[in-house]
């Protein structure tokens, strides 16, 4: 017995240090949330794909701009020739050298309106980039809370099942000694064993279990799940009801956005490609210098010889009659793209407005169980002790305590598992809500402004350097 009562002390000791709210380095679900916000992968992924579309904005801009281009050659040729004899002077040789260098400007003054729209269609897929980039961090943020709380509950479970097997341990052990002073029954050796058995293997899936939780927690989070602190439900930052989440989701959440400015890009892409099919005006202007040498003694007149300047500006307008029905597909192609857009913003509201009213009820329920449960494991507590007061006095068997005892064991992990759905479930609301954001939650992180980098590199005419210096 003294050994049963160390044991169980250590393991009550172990979840009060691994679960209590007072533990002074104990992490918690908000600091964990920072370490994902700053260190996911996925999420830093998302941010450089975000990046990837700044420039696009860049890109379209150029067809305003000119282009300017270079060219340089030389070339250099010898001629011999050897007359039969010894004719004086009819060996003789020519070297001739000769080299171009120009420079070319050239400019689109019309093409169509499709630069302009191109500008307009990269702009709109930025800032559906940006509102994309804000449905991955909230969901980022949602995993961070989803694992946190499940390395809580798991560790929980392994807790409970470790009790459950020290107390199966003592009732298998006080049922054999029963037994061999003649109180008991072989049969209840045998159920006392049994049960013992099953604990045994319940822990070592439950300690799996929180292991692998605990894995999933440091791919999410970017590291290691120490002690972790118990959390409580965002219920001051929910709305009052589920009609007025649904009514903030429908106008906030950034998946809705992100495929409105998707639209808006598509009926941009439709007119670029609809100027293709209109006048192209451009200018062009160049200058360039022409070399020539010949060497001395050479049959070749040296009076051509020298360097010829020249300079040309011109204007060329192309009128577009038919392309063998390219153009056309293209614009049909970009309409039929447009379409699509528009239905996935129906698709996007029906997705959030299903995840809304799930996470909803799901909150609501979990409120309902968690108080349920408290009201369980008070009535199975209170039953366990009077059954094996009833055992001690003859009035019970040994497997109406191990029922009880199952039945209070099997209550207190669902209340740790009620627990964890009433927290996620208030992270899932507001996620899907799409208001799960590092200035909602207050995190103490450097926030991630997307804008900047945009505004660094949109109107950028050269450069080979990243903002960042790469």
């Amino acid at each position: 017995m003294p050994s049963l009562r160390k044991s169980l002390f250590a393991a009550v000791l172990f979840s009060a240090t691994a679960l209590s709210p007072l533990a002074a380095s104990a992490e918690t679900i908000l600091g964990a949330l920072s370490k994902a916000y700053q260190n996911n992968s996925e999420l830093n992924s998302a941010r450089a794909g975000v990046r990837v579309t700044d420039e696009s904005v860049a890109i379209a801009k150029s067809g305003w701009r000119p282009t300017i281009t270079g060219s340089a050659d030389i070339d250099y040729s010898s001629d011999h020739f050897n007359a039969r004899g010894n004719v004086p002077g009819a060996n003789r040789s020519t070297r001739l050298t000769t080299g171009n260098f120009g420079v070319q400007i050239d400019q689109t003054l019309f093409d169509g309106f499709q630069t302009r729209n191109n500008v307009a269609a990269a702009e709109s897929q930025v800032r559906a980039s940006f509102e994309s980039l804000r449905n991955t961090e909230e969901n980022t943020l949602f995993n961070a809370a989803s694992a946190y709380m499940d390395v809580i509950r798991d560790r929980q479970v392994a807790v409970l099942t470790e009790q459950n097997l020290q107390f199966l341990t003592e009732q298998a052990r006080a049922a054999r000694s029963r037994f061999e002073v003649g109180e008991g029954t072989r049969t209840d050796v045998a159920q006392a064993d049994a049960e013992r058995s099953s604990a045994v293997a319940e822990l070592a899936a439950a300690r799996a279990q929180a292991l692998a939780s605990a894995a999933t927690y440091r791919q999410i989070v970017g590291d290691e799940p120490g002690r972790l602190r118990a959390a409580s439900p965002l219920s001051k930052l929910l709305p009052s009801n589920l009609d007025a989440a649904i009514a903030i989701a429908a106008s906030e959440h950034p998946a809705i956005l992100s495929t409105q400015h998707l639209v808006d890009a598509a009926a941009f892409s439709v007119k670029s490609a609809e100027g293709a099919l209109l006048p192209q005006l451009s200018a062009s202007a160049g200058v360039s210098s022409d070399y020539r040498r010949t060497s001395p003694g050479g049959d070749l007149g040296t009076g051509d010889d020298g360097t010829t300047n020249s300079a040309n500006i011109g204007a060329t307008l192309t009128i577009p009659i038919y392309s063998g029905g390219r153009t056309s597909a293209i614009v049909r192609q970009n309409k039929e793209s447009l379409s699509q857009a528009r239905i996935e913003v129906d698709v996007s509201r029906d997705t959030v407005r299903q995840a809304v009213t799930s996470a909803w009820t799901q909150y609501i329920a979990a409120q309902q169980t968690v108080v349920a449960n408290r009201q369980v494991i008070a009535a199975a507590q209170l039953a366990l002790s009077g059954v094996i007061e009833e055992r001690n006095v003859g009035q019970r068997t040994t497997l109406d305590v191990l029922n009880a005892q199952a039945t209070l064991i099997t209550a207190k992990i669902n209340q740790a598992s009620s627990e964890r759905d009433l927290v996620v479930a208030s992270y899932a609301i507001l996620s899907a809500i799409g208001r799960l954001s590092v200035d909602r939650l207050a995190l103490q992180v450097t926030k991630y402004r997307p804008e900047e980098h945009y505004n660094a590199v949109k109107d950028k005419w050269f450069g080979l350097r990243t903002p960042d210096g790469r």
